[in-house]
């Protein structure tokens, strides 16, 4: 009884060839349909969650005439201001993220600028 592999390889060269041509099609497809700043967003992405685990790291938002005035924030004021601050930074990725699907590099870029300045990242 022949195994699967011995059936592919025991006939002619040709079926060989089309089975790696298949393969080498099938793996570099994802990268053929990459937009212009994929490997940004990636880059950015890992960061986000290196970050995740240092609690002193994350977006950031402008700050309130309150602090300005030295006023200490109440617990809840602080959970809201996180929560705006975190909305505000997953909605700039979106925008690269769509962006990069439509193949608009510059509206892409834009989006990982703000993206960037949100996190705090460089």
């Amino acid at each position: 009884m022949r195994t699967p592999w011995q059936a592919v390889t025991s006939g002619n060269s040709v079926s060989l060839g089309a089975l790696r041509a298949t393969a080498c099609c099938i793996l570099f497809a994802g990268a053929a349909q990459a937009g212009p700043c994929t490997a940004e967003i990636n880059q950015i992405e890992a960061q986000i969650r290196l970050a995740a685990s240092n609690p002193v790291v994350g977006p950031t938002a402008p700050q309130t005439v309150d602090a300005q005035l030295h006023h200490q924030p109440t617990p809840g004021a602080v959970q809201h201001g996180e929560a705006e601050a975190n909305a505000d930074g997953d909605a700039a990725l979106e925008r690269a993220r769509k962006a990069d699907a439509q193949g608009d590099a510059d509206g892409c870029h834009e989006a990982l600028r703000q993206t960037r300045e949100l996190y705090g990242l460089k």
